[in-house]
């Protein structure tokens, strides 16, 4: 596995690439120390099959390199891994299409479960973050509406995980739809992979935010990723089935 490792403070860059290489013998990091950096080195190889992002470059905003990066290379896994943990940093890079968000306090093990599940197809968000068990109250009661949404989900969450993603009696059609919707793809370009009309792709959207018990894109991620987490075994990946 190729790593482009992408935070622009020597010391935690060179910390991370160790422990990242630490993860097994065939893991390969190549850091960057900006955002300038890393665009070269992704011009120059074509390999990579994942890119870890800090938010906070020297030269650049964070989450301006992760629209750039998945606009340019929309097959490439872009994972946030940051010194925050806030919950609308969370929404905000899952909203932009990353496959996971890593807070830098994560331990090795922790760190290493998370790329695993993100390179298996998953998407990885800290269980802190999404309302869980000892930090109910981290988003307090006048916090904005979109902040508020991340508690609202977790009892959502937490309901649906007591029958699994298999409980979502999902169609063949629907579950590649959702696949493709968590690589953060639009309606057009699902329609265009899948063949069929974006009309019809908005409807296979409905019927799939209906299944998680959502209303958005974003929703669907996050409620996946507690599910995923929960149930570890039940292998969700954001891989479409061959069958159609």
């Amino acid at each position: 596995m190729r790593v482009l490792l992408i935070d622009d403070h020597p010391l935690i860059l060179s910390a991370l690439q160790t422990v990242i290489e630490g993860l097994g013998d065939a893991v390969e990091v190549v850091g960057a120390d900006s955002a300038a950096a890393a665009r070269q080195t992704l011009q120059s190889r074509q390999d990579f099959d994942l890119v870890l992002l800090d938010l906070h470059l020297g030269d650049a905003s964070g989450f301006d390199v992760l629209d750039e990066f998945r606009a340019a290379y929309p097959a490439l896994p872009v994972v946030v891994i940051s010194a925050s943990d806030r919950a609308s940093d969370v929404i905000r890079a899952i909203d932009q299409g990353a496959m996971g968000f890593i807070p830098k306090r994560t331990s090795t093990e922790m760190l290493a479960q998370a790329l695993k599940l993100v390179m298996s197809g998953g998407i990885y968000v800290p269980p802190m973050s999404l309302g869980n068990e000892g930090s109910r109250n981290l988003v307090p009661e006048d916090a904005p509406n979109k902040l508020r949404q991340i508690q609202e989900l977790a009892s959502a969450a937490s309901f649906q995980g007591s029958t699994g993603l298999e409980g979502l009696s999902l169609t063949p059609r629907q579950t590649d739809v959702l696949a493709l919707l968590l690589q953060g793809k639009p309606n057009k370009i699902i329609a265009r992979e899948l063949g069929v009309s974006v009309e019809t792709i908005k409807d296979h959207v409905a019927a799939v935010l209906k299944a998680l018990g959502v209303s958005s894109r974003t929703q669907a991620v996050l409620a996946v990723s507690q599910m995923v987490q929960r149930q570890p075994d039940s292998q969700f990946t954001t891989f479409r089935h061959a069958a159609v």
